[in-house]
């Protein structure tokens, strides 16, 4: 190690040493459960009502642990790491767009409001499909007009995070998809 510059030399590095742990288990195993949850959801939504509400209610149950942990968890997934304000978003964004975006070790301004915009969605489907099974609601048009518009909004998101993330491993010469996997990402 260069102990002026406190730089591990690409040349001795071992794969291990030139990767820092960014995403803890709980994070990595949130985001695959909810792909998979959500895209059951879908498949079975009219179709297999009884599995439908089991699973909306494992979504909202992961959606609200996700929560917590954006207070508790390990550093890169809390809030506080990765929730910029909308200017600062906007700028990462215009950086972004001419491939001179400054790389982050956890989330970019751009991913981080796509968290929040998709756990909102997320919970906002989960109580839209609860209060369809209540007396209050039940066979209220205006409660399942607004739960299929909040799915096939958060659709939409799905494609652009999923673009964004091509596209920050493309600007970055990183796999985000494994990173996500294994937890890890080079250091610089």
């Amino acid at each position: 190690m260069d102990g002026a510059a406190g730089v591990i030399p690409v040349a001795t590095a071992s794969p291990r040493l030139s990767t820092v742990r960014v995403w803890g288990p709980f994070v990595r195993i949130f985001h695959w459960s909810l792909v998979g949850l959500f895209a059951l959801a879908f498949v079975t939504g009219d179709e297999v009502e009884w599995l439908h509400i089991r699973i909306g209610y494992a979504v909202a149950a992961l959606v609200a642990l996700r929560i917590v942990w954006g207070f508790v968890g390990s550093a890169h997934a809390r809030f506080s790491d990765f929730v910029h304000s909308p200017r600062a978003t906007m700028a990462y964004l215009l950086q972004a767009a001419q491939w001179k975006a400054p790389r982050y070790l956890g989330h970019n301004p751009a991913g981080g409001a796509m968290v929040v915009a998709l756990l909102l969605m997320i919970a906002g489907i989960a109580s839209t499909g609860f209060a369809m099974t209540t007396d209050a609601f039940w066979g209220s048009e205006w409660v399942e007009d607004l739960h299929e518009v909040l799915v096939y909004t958060t659709l939409g998101l799905i494609v652009l995070h999923v673009a964004g993330v091509v596209f920050s491993s493309l600007e970055h010469g990183e796999n985000l998809v494994k990173a996500m996997i294994t937890g890890r990402k080079r250091v610089s």
